[in-house]
């Protein structure tokens, strides 16, 4: 066999595997590149706000976020919130929860975009079917926010007996009763917030969301005030006892005789009351007048 042979067996072996190689990069190239142009093909927060301003013109929307639920778009228009799926075709308005974690997404953003909300919206609404209103009406809340009041309610705890409080915090810091519900998501974020100021808390479960056996565990509980954490969480309480729960029964009758329907409600030293969560800068400013 002549070198020239050689030689070019050697192009060809070449050429082969060079050949190859472009068809494995062209493969993977396309692979890659589709996959881009699929990521450029999704709809972002900006395409979908131009599709929203089409469609909806009369609607001042402040702000779009399409990376906080799978598949949704989070519109926020004012103190409103709504969403879209990413083609800005389907609107949903309603609440978003997660289950995994047990949060109210909605909830949560509500009160960013609007902190003085007064809360308890389930409730509210439980409220309102039982006293013959419209069920299905846009509970406080979820949609227009109702303003807070200038002046705190009046509400003397005398008629309360000692049992059905769990007391927890600071002992030596001022004192403020809450009137809560352990499956309330306000009532929630209002125990993360004292959690972080220096206040002495007496929380008497109201259970007005169906949570009495909740409640129950909670208040048996070797550490009340552990077990009353983790059911905020929604961690399961282990090891549960049984107790005189009567305490929490005269909760009940003291806030239905008074009218507390909905969940958190806050009540000062003083007796000074308010309804409904309030970030931190608000509660210090109303727990500071009160006396301790």
């Amino acid at each position: 066999m002549s070198a020239t042979d050689d030689n070019a067996r050697t192009r060809l072996t070449v050429d082969g595997w060079v050949m190859v190689a472009l068809v494995i990069a062209a493969f993977v190239a396309a692979a890659f590149g589709a996959k881009a142009a699929y990521a450029a093909l999704r709809p972002a927060d900006a395409s979908v706000t131009a599709l929203l301003k089409a469609r909806l013109p009369k609607t001042q929307v402040t702000k779009v976020d399409c990376n906080v639920v799978d598949g949704l778009c989070e519109v926020t228009a004012g103190n409103n919130l709504f969403y879209v799926d990413r083609t800005g075709r389907y609107l949903v308005i309603g609440r978003i929860y997660d289950m995994e974690t047990r949060q109210d997404l909605t909830a949560t953003r509500l009160l960013e975009i609007n902190p003085d909300t007064l809360i308890g919206g389930a409730a509210k609404a439980n409220a309102a079917r039982d006293s013959g209103e419209d069920p299905n009406a846009t509970p406080r809340g979820a949609g227009t926010q109702p303003s807070a009041p200038t002046t705190p309610q009046r509400l003397s705890l005398d008629g309360l007996p000692k049992d059905g409080a769990i007391v927890w915090g600071n002992q030596s810091g001022k004192t403020v009763t809450v009137f809560s519900d352990f499956r309330c998501g306000y009532c929630r974020a209002l125990s993360n917030t004292l959690r972080s100021m220096n206040v002495r808390v007496v929380e008497r479960p109201i259970s007005v969301l169906g949570s009495r056996d909740l409640a129950n565990q909670v208040y048996c509980a070797k550490n009340r005030e552990t077990a009353l954490h983790q059911a905020y969480a929604g961690e399961p309480l282990r090891n549960a006892a049984a107790c005189d729960t009567s305490g929490l029964d005269a909760n009940e009758r003291f806030a239905r005789s008074h009218g507390l329907n909905g969940t958190p409600v806050i009540v000062r030293a003083d007796g000074a009351m308010i309804e409904g969560y309030r970030p931190k800068e608000a509660l210090a400013s109303f727990i500071a007048g009160g006396r301790s």
